[in-house]
Parts: C-alpha cells; sequence; structure tokens
C-alpha cells in the first residue's frame, strides 16, 4: 500500500488526480471487505489511468431521495475486477470506487435504510423490507446481498425468485405491509450502470421526512463491513414467486373501465420487454384479458448487455424497431415496449392509412387520460355532483394538453415536480385524508370501495403520469407502472377499434378538440467529474442570469422552482427543485433541469395551438415554431457553457 500511496501522492502534486479522488481512495482502500477494490486501484494507477480514477473517485455515491445510481462497470476493466468473468460477458466483480455501484455502496445503503426502518418501527417487532431487481449486471449479486444483511441485521426480507419490475415491488410493499422496498435498477440507462432505488411503507419512493433522515444514516457508514446480530437476534428471508405474481396480477384487473370492449375487439400486439422484466406480468396479462400477444423471441431474452438495442429505452424508435418489424410482418396493430424495470412503456401504433407511428410518451398519456375521463362517465363512476372530486396529477413538464381535458370534464388537476415520488405524496395525502374510522385497513379493501371514499371523504386519483413515458391509473401502486399502464393502454385501443378509428386517429381527433399541443425533449450530455460541474454551472446560470428574450418573443414568466417559494394548486408548497420554467408572450414555453439520474441538462420545450382549422396547418406551425425555439435554446446554452 505504501507504493501505491507514493504514486497516488505523486498524481495529486502532479495535478493528474483529484484531491476529492486521493481522500475517497483511502475511504474506500479502509472500508472495504476484499482485496479487490486496492487491487483495481493498484492496476490504474500504474497504467496512469487517471481520468479512469477521478471518474470512479471524484465523490461518494451519495444517497440522495431516489437511493442510488452509477457506472457498475468502468470504462476501463482492470484484469482484478474481470476475474474470471460473470453472466452475459460481465466481469466477475463490479468496478471498484467510491461514486460507482458496488457492494461498498450498496452495504452503505441498505444498512443505512436498516438503521432507519429499526428506529422508525421500534422494538415491539421484526421490520419487514422487500427486495426486488431487474436483468442488469450485478442485479441479483445486489439483491441477495441485501436481503442478506437485512436478515443478519435483525430484520425480516422478502426477496423475489427472480427479476420482477419496479411497480411489482412498490405492490408487494403495500401488498406484504412491509416497512421498507428496494429495487436494483437502473431503469433505462445504459448496460454499464445500476441503482438501489428506495421505497417506504407506502409503497412510494421515499421523501420527506424519512428521506433526510435515511440520507444521513447511510452517509455516516464509510465501511462496507459490517457484524452480524447472533443467529437468535437474526431476521428470516422468504422468497417470493408465483403466488406474488397471481396477486398482482388480479389487482391489474380492476383497471379495466369497460372489460366488455375487450370481448371479440382486441387487437393483435406485439410485446417487448427489450431484455427486461416486462414480459413476466404484461404479456400473460394481456393473454388473459383475450389480446393475440406475440413477443419479439431476440429481445425476451433477461441479457444485461441489452445486446439488440444501442439503449433498452422505450421513448427512443430504434429500441422497438425489432417489435415494429414483427408487427409489420404479421399484421399487429401495436407495437408496446417496456424499459428492463417495467416501469416506463413505449408505443408504435398503426394508423388508419396502414403506417407505423411511434408516440411520444405525452401523447400515450393524453389517450389514457382522455378516454378515463370519458369511461369514468360513462360508466358511472363520476357524476355532475362528484367530478370535482376527480383528479389527474401529472408533472409540471408534461403536456398541458392533460390540463385541457381535464378542464372539458370538469376535473381537478395537480401539477408536481419531475418524479413519480411526488405525484405518490398526492396518492398519500389523499388516502390519509379518509377519516380513520371509515377506511378501515385501506389496502385490503377493493377499487370500487376506495374509489368511493374518496370521492367521498378525498380526491379521486383518475390517472396520473409524466412525459417520460410513466403512467398510473390506480392507488394500489405508489410508482409509475408499465405492465398497469399497458392494461390501460389495451382498453383504449379496444375503444379506438369499437368505434371503428385507430390509436393515432384518435389521437388527431383529441388534437380537434383540444388544440394541437406538441412537446419536445432535449438534452446535453456531460459524463464524469468535469460533466457534474459543468452541468451544475449551467443550470445555476439561468438562476443567476434569467432570458428576458427567447427567439424573438418576450419572456412572460419565469418560474424558478430552486430559488422561487412557490405552491402547487391545492396550496401545498413545493420542495426546492433545479429547474426554470420559462413561458414566452407568444404561447411557447420551455423547462431547463439537470437529470437526477443521468449525466445530463434536460430541455423540455412546449408548443399548442387553439382548437379549430386545419390540423395539418397547426401541427406544421407548431413544428417550426420548436425547431426555431430549441436553435435559439441551444446556442443561448453553449454561449453560457463557455462563459
Amino acid at each position: 500500500m505504501s507504493d501505491l500511496s507514493a504514486i497516488l501522492d505523486q498524481a495529486c502534486t502532479n495535478g493528474d488526480l483529484l484531491e476529492s479522488s486521493r481522500e475517497n481512495i483511502d475511504l474506500l482502500l479502509s472500508g472495504a471487505a476484499s482485496p479487490i477494490p486496492e487491487g483495481a486501484v493498484k492496476e490504474l494507477a500504474e497504467g496512469g489511468e487517471w481520468q479512469e480514477l477521478n471518474d470512479r473517485f471524484f465523490k461518494t455515491l451519495a444517497f440522495g431521495t431516489g437511493g442510488l445510481r452509477g457506472r457498475t462497470i468502468g470504462r476501463v476493466v482492470t484484469k482484478v475486477e474481470q476475474g474470471e468473468g460473470g453472466p452475459n460477458e460481465r466481469p466477475e466483480h463490479p468496478c471498484a470506487g467510491t461514486a460507482t455501484m458496488n457492494f461498498f455502496n450498496v452495504s452503505r445503503a441498505v444498512r443505512g435504510m436498516i438503521t432507519y426502518v429499526k428506529a422508525h418501527v421500534g422494538s415491539e417487532r421484526k421490520p419487514r423490507m422487500v427486495f426486488a431487481h431487474d436483468t442488469r449486471h450485478f442485479s441479483r449479486d445486489f439483491a441477495e446481498f441485501c436481503a442478506k444483511v437485512c436478515s443478519e441485521l435483525g430484520c425480516d426480507a422478502y426477496l423475489f425468485d427472480d427479476a420482477r419490475s419496479t411497480p411489482q415491488l412498490s405492490f408487494a410493499v403495500r401488498a406484504l405491509n412491509a416497512d421498507a422496498g428496494v429495487v436494483l435498477t437502473a431503469s433505462h440507462n445504459p448496460s454499464h450502470d445500476n441503482g438501489f432505488k428506495a421505497y417506504f411503507n407506502d409503497g412510494a419512493q421515499i421523501v420527506e421526512p424519512h428521506a433526510s433522515a435515511i440520507i444521513k444514516e447511510v452517509n455516516a457508514i464509510m465501511s462496507e463491513r459490517y457484524d452480524a446480530l447472533p443467529e437468535s437476534e437474526q431476521g428470516t428471508v422468504t422468497i417470493l414467486g408465483a403466488d406474488a405474481d397471481r396477486q398482482y396480477m388480479d389487482k391489474l384487473k380492476s383497471l379495466l373501465m369497460q372489460p366488455s370492449l375487450l370481448e371479440g375487439a382486441a387487437a393483435k400486439v406485439v410485446f417487448t420487454s427489450i431484455h427486461g422484466t416486462g414480459g413476466q406480468i404484461t404479456v400473460p396479462m394481456l393473454r388473459e384479458l383475450g389480446f393475440d400477444v406475440m413477443t419479439v423471441p431476440e429481445q425476451e431474452v433477461r441479457d444485461g448487455r441489452f445486446p439488440t438495442v444501442a439503449s433498452p429505452n422505450p421513448e427512443n424508435a430504434p429500441a422497438l424497431q425489432m417489435g415494429v418489424d414483427l408487427a409489420e410482418k404479421e399484421g399487429a396493430e401495436i407495437v408496446i415496449g417496456t424499459d428492463p424495470d417495467s416501469d416506463r412503456m413505449g408505443v408504435v401504433a398503426r394508423d388508419g392509412k396502414g403506417v407505423m407511428r411511434l408516440l411520444t410518451g405525452n401523447q400515450i398519456g393524453s389517450l389514457m387520460a382522455w378516454y378515463r375521463a370519458k369511461a369514468a362517465f360513462d360508466i358511472g363512476w363520476l357524476n355532475d355532483a362528484t367530478r370535482a372530486r376527480a383528479i389527474f396529477v401529472k408533472t409540471y413538464v408534461t403536456t398541458e394538453l392533460q390540463s385541457a381535458i381535464a378542464a372539458k370534464f370538469g376535473l381537478g388537476v395537480v401539477n408536481t415536480l419531475t418524479g413519480f415520488k411526488y405525484i405518490a405524496s398526492k396518492l398519500k395525502k389523499y388516502e390519509d385524508a379518509i377519516p380513520a374510522d371509515k377506511k378501515g385497513d385501506y389496502r385490503s379493501l377493493d377499487e370500487d370501495t376506495t374509489r368511493k371514499l374518496r370521492l367521498e371523504y378525498s380526491r379521486f386519483f383518475l390517472f396520473g403520469g409524466e412525459e417520460s413515458y410513466g403512467y398510473l391509473g390506480c392507488d394500489f401502486v405508489r410508482d409509475k407502472d408499465a405492465n398497469g399502464a399497458a392494461v390501460m393502454f389495451a382498453e383504449v385501443a379496444a375503444y379506438a377499434k369499437s368505434v371503428g378509428t385507430t390509436l393515432p386517429d384518435l389521437l388527431d381527433d383529441i388534437y380537434s378538440e383540444f388544440g394541437y399541443h406538441e412537446e419536445r425533449g432535449k438534452a446535453m450530455v456531460m459524463e464524469g467529474a468535469d460533466g457534474a460541474a459543468k452541468i451544475q454551472a449551467l443550470a445555476s446560470s439561468y438562476s443567476i442570469n434569467p432570458p428576458t428574450e427567447v427567439d424573438g418573443s418576450a419572456v412572460e414568466r419565469v418560474r424558478d422552482f430552486k430559488t422561487q417559494d412557490l405552491f402547487d394548486e391545492e396550496g401545498d408548497e413545493l420542495p426546492k427543485e433545479g429547474m426554470l420554467f420559462v413561458e414566452l408572450a407568444d404561447g411557447r414555453s420551455f423547462a431547463v433541469r439537470p437529470s437526477g439520474t443521468e449525466p445530463k441538462i434536460k430541455f423540455y420545450l412546449f408548443g399548442k395551438t387553439a382548437p379549430g382549422g386545419e390540423l395539418s396547418d397547426a401541427k406544421a406551425r407548431v413544428a417550426a415554431g420548436l425547431d426555431s425555439l430549441w436553435a435559439a435554446i441551444e446556442e443561448d446554452a453553449l454561449k453560457r457553457s463557455s462563459s
């Protein structure tokens, strides 16, 4: 170690190694439970791989409100990490680093959660925690490790027998009355990433006041090593399998509002899980509902490399291309794709001219929002007396078309910050507002009963979502749910077929009634230690020097969610977040925010027209306006980045 220390110290003197990296290397090596990290650092240092060391060690991977996320395979894989290799050509060991996903950081995260959950539960019983994982590299290893640590430190652990979706983890936490849960996933990130996503006892991602307390416990732990409790004080590990799947699937069926539409009108569907977890629930679910479901064989293989796609993100057309090819061959009407942990859903649908059209997350969500609002009145869920208590909940960066739909039906709309945890917080608020003597054991009640309780005493959540392909139509899951979304969207498809139209044409009808709305998502990617600093500097520049004119249009309003005290439509104060929302005098608008999970800064662009006139003309005008707006924003962002 002394020779390695000398090499590292000299690299700091030469300016090759950051001081923070040097400190964090010592932190990791002193707290590691195996010789792998020291061997990896030594190999990288002797090879002069200073950029790799800085990227791995420039910070300690902080446990945030969503948990952890980072690289689990380095850009440079050392020989000691490669070892004998692992499944799907991965290295044997995850990459060493304080800013990466490995057993050092996973151990800190789960133990910090355990400490907090134990204090929260008290000494009367053992806490219960549920663990799930997706198909990524090391996901199973991390999940099994977490369950082991959990039981050895005196908690009862529940571990799924194989890969399962994030929303099923949320459901299981509620169904088992567990105290917390974790899913090992990095959602749709590149294959080299993994993550630790944390949930509390309501089945939602952790928010305040629990978040800060858990973060404090996690960040206080500086070692991977721990001492197991005596065997008599340890908990158990229970494996969850087919019975848990059945319970979840049966509950998903309650999302159907008009099941009769599916009798004889069910469409032919191509489904792809993009090498992830989606096929576990969505495929048998759709088949039980009467759909003719074909899968893409090459992409049903669970493989953390995601070998058939450049990115396992269903919002990207290339990720769904194999599904489209199969749909063209078999004459299918819809292609549905889900990301690796099946919380996001993308769709390609055939229009009236036979052309397969990729739908955006805003379009998919708006189709479901419109249908669920219409159907709620058609079947008597809502009427003039109850409509004011029904609500859509969406994020600020999700299309305003959904607000227009809600207004037409007399429903409420609440906007939240980006992240489904904020939508879930509203669901908890609405559940908690029901008098205790009326709701009893709320989680055991059927959906008809809970809906009536919410309409009488609280607010009834009819639909919610975010532009990033996440949707929810119930409150028995407290995160975005691609499995449930597939059920809801399948019903919309059956409705369209029953009235002799297609999904894209139905969407055009909605545009004609409510005005054409178009949104664009853009991003600037900045990776590594330098990239993180550049992202924060660029984001800060908008707060310090907000624009007053963009693309020839005056800025009418700027909302700075980081510095201003802002409140939502229900009067609840919004947490501070690094996002700026700019509204222009000509009706266009855009938002800027650093991603919380990826090395990029995101830009959201919005354009719309009033109802009336030729839809084709409206589409052309809005598209041209957004093209011009992005050119102006990008030019300004580059100037801000270089100043």
